[in-house]
């Protein structure tokens, strides 16, 4: 696994010194870790994923080229390499068979190959930042990521701010809520940047919540990693700026409730069902008890505070947010719902 990192809440938690939440397996084979700049994290992971493949093609024009110089039974794992490049699982097996047969080889096709023995198995890209930089700052490079069609995967903790430089508002902050530069309540509707990845039809896009559903979130993650094309996964990421009345110990049940009232609707949208004559979009969640909306919003601190500061104000951006949450829940239905068996046949 290779990790890109946006400079953040995730780059201080993911690799500050003496700590570190990555390790090695037995093997003492373990994730790499890099941290990027705020405003080009998409595209240092990309540049990490474009090396990595143009190293793995180096592999397979030698392999191409040297069949008949080695012998039958490695000529048998270059080609069943080249045919499976693309699967984690299966290159890491070959490659237990394969290295040790050209370290017994001793030739010059051997050495070369050997030289470039640790991109035989395929790396896992993941690109790791917030909503800051996903939604607003490294928008534009993140969406020419997705657009590319490579094999890469993203992650977005969105705690509907830019959390790690005091709480500001973002184009992910909710209508209504309280944040620095938004102190009056944010009056514009949250981006839908699942919804803007969808629309392209090629990129795997699934909007997760640990607490809501644990078994979603990892099936996310596992076809997400599974899916051959780029992915995207926008986590809710319930953060100290919120003010939960119920404490950050509580942050799990919070993001239950989030997903319970509307707030927050899990979901996954995977282009391969299309083929199927599936409907590529499956939403992962009941319909909201909509009651629910305003005692969630009220448990935050970011929208309680304005109901004291501008109850009336408050009033009509509450309002405001739940109709945007309605109509979004709608939408989602509305294409969850789409017949696709004639576009398969």
């Amino acid at each position: 696994m290779m990790i890109a990192n946006a400079t953040g809440c995730s780059s201080i938690y993911g690799g500050s010194a003496p700590s570190t939440p990555y390790t090695t397996n037995s093997c003492g084979e373990g994730p790499s870790w890099g941290n990027s700049l705020f405003e080009d994290n998409a595209e240092f992971g990309y540049g990490m994923a474009t090396a990595v493949e143009t190293m793995r093609d180096r592999i397979q024009t030698i392999m191409e080229e040297n069949m008949a110089n080695v012998s039958p039974e490695v000529a048998a794992m270059f080609a069943e390499w080249i045919e499976n490049r693309a699967d984690g699982n299966k290159t890491k097996e070959i490659r237990n068979r394969l290295v040790p047969a050209l370290e017994a080889c001793n030739c010059g096709v051997s050495t070369e190959i050997l030289e470039l023995k640790q991109y035989l198995v395929k790396k896992s890209q993941w690109i790791f930042g917030g909503d800051g930089w996903a939604y607003d700052i490294g928008y534009g490079g993140l969406d020419h990521v997705l657009a590319a069609s490579d094999d890469v995967n993203v992650l977005v903790m969105d705690t509907e701010m830019y959390s790690n430089t005091g709480g500001q508002a973002s184009k992910s902050t909710q209508t209504g809520a309280v944040a620095k530069f938004a102190a009056a309540g944010k009056p514009n509707k949250k981006k839908d940047l699942a919804a803007i990845a969808m629309s392209y039809g090629h990129i795997y896009v699934a909007q997760v919540s640990m607490g809501a559903n644990q078994a979603q979130y990892l099936k996310a993650i596992a076809e997400a990693e599974a899916y051959p094309g780029p992915s995207l996964i926008i986590a809710y990421a319930p953060c100290i700026s919120h003010g939960l009345k119920n404490g950050m110990g509580n942050s799990q049940l919070e993001m239950k409730k989030a997903t319970e009232c509307g707030y927050w609707p899990i979901f996954r949208y995977n282009p391969l069902l299309e083929k199927e004559g599936k409907n590529p979009l499956q939403i992962d969640c009941k319909e909201p008890n909509w009651d629910n909306y305003n005692d969630y919003l009220m448990g935050e601190v970011r929208y309680a505070t304005l109901v004291k500061s501008h109850p009336d104000h408050a009033a009509n951006l509450f309002a405001k947010n739940k109709s945007e949450s309605q109509r979004r829940w709608r939408q989602y239905q509305r294409l969850a719902s789409l017949d696709f068996t004639a576009e398969a046949k």
